[in-house]
């Protein structure tokens, strides 16, 4: 068994109010970046950090803003394409942001309306395309 994390979050959980439509979603805008469901269960899933499952009478739906980072600007605009057909809605269309030179992204809303975000911080080089974990 094997993990591949990233830098800072150890994992992010959401709440949904349907697993399997927020399972599409995720699945299908995810694709696009190279990044597929890691493990699921009985009204669960999760992939990579993303930790989903279903809300209830004591844990409503979440609403966060979330973002994954794409390889290029055509990823960003695979993933908001991917998105959209997905049951996602538009929240502000790939384009260039004034949050820092090179900084290209997307916003969608998923089905329970957190703001899911792609992202291209410009050109750059990475030491390692993930972290990985392997227990012992």
């Amino acid at each position: 068994m094997e993990f591949h994390t990233g830098r800072l979050i150890d994992h992010v959980h959401l709440r949904a109010r349907n697993v399997a439509n927020s399972r599409y979603f995720y699945e299908t805008a995810l694709a696009v970046l190279g990044i597929g469901v890691t493990a699921k269960g009985e009204g669960w899933f999760q992939i990579d950090e993303l930790f989903v499952d279903a809300a209830d009478a004591r844990t409503p739906p979440t609403h966060v803003h979330l973002a994954f980072q794409a390889r290029d600007r055509d990823a960003v605009d695979a993933f908001y394409k991917a998105a959209l057909s997905a049951g996602g809605t538009d929240n502000g269309a790939p384009g260039e942001r004034h949050y820092h030179p090179g900084y290209y992204a997307c916003f969608v809303l998923d089905p329970d309306g957190n703001n899911i975000e792609a992202v291209f911080h410009g050109p750059n080089t990475r030491s390692a395309p993930s972290v990985l974990i392997t227990p012992v």
